[in-house]
């Protein structure tokens, strides 16, 4: 499916996934769960090698669409419960290496293979996601980057950026700070208008939509 024909990524829960098809990169989107939780299953064009972004629920569902190539990885944007009610069963069937932020390894009940830090690089096939470590929804938030070479970046933010502001901080002052701090500078900062955002509930967004109301988001302080 062309990439145009993706629009913005609109799933439902127990609807059809969302497909879109980049030079190098599959993109599969699914929601799953009560909470509406987005799941993402990106395959290697080139090698068919496949990572999952959050098993968040439902496992049936995610193994489904995985299919019968697998996964080498799967990787917890962060440590809320929504956001990994399937990954045992999803590793246990897969034996997929798992991955989180460092700070969030802790919260997450199934145990995490490689802890992440801010810059670190993770690799499927021939795709690299480069990790943004993003302060504030939880202390070991992560985004994942990936700078297509074709084209335009794509950035997978969990919880940490939707279309109309950052993630929940509780109205928590510090807590804010930091994740707004965050997302401003290595995400908007490092990242042009046309790099396409995935985030963990809803639908898509791009950084240029978003991008005028950064002094709204810090005005209202949440």
């Amino acid at each position: 499916m062309p990439e145009d024909l993706y629009g913005r990524g609109a799933v439902t829960v127990g609807g059809p996934a969302a497909v879109r098809e980049l030079a190098d990169l599959t993109v599969v989107k699914v929601a799953v769960g009560s909470m509406d939780n987005n799941a993402y299953v990106l395959r290697c064009r080139a090698t068919d090698e496949q990572l999952l972004i959050d098993a968040a629920n439902e496992p049936r569902t995610l193994l489904n669409l995985i299919g019968g190539d697998g996964i080498t990885a799967v990787v917890t944007t962060h440590q809320h419960g929504d956001h990994w009610q399937g990954l045992a069963e999803v590793v246990a069937a897969t034996g997929a290496r798992t991955y989180a932020g460092r700070e969030d390894v802790e919260g997450i009940p199934v145990p995490t293979d490689v802890a992440v830090d801010d810059g670190d690089t993770i690799e499927f096939g021939r795709i690299t996601l480069t990790a943004r470590h993003l302060v504030g929804h939880t202390p070991g938030s992560i985004a994942l980057v990936y700078d297509d070479p074709h084209g335009h970046p794509h950035v997978f933010t969990g919880d940490c950026l939707f279309p109309g502001g950052v993630g929940n901080t509780w109205k928590d002052p510090e807590k804010f700070a930091s994740l707004i701090e965050d997302v401003e500078t290595k995400i908007f900062g490092t990242l042009p208008d046309e790099t396409w955002v995935y985030p963990g509930h809803g639908g898509d967004t791009t950084l240029g939509a978003e991008r005028p109301h950064l002094p709204e988001w810090r005005a209202r302080g949440w």
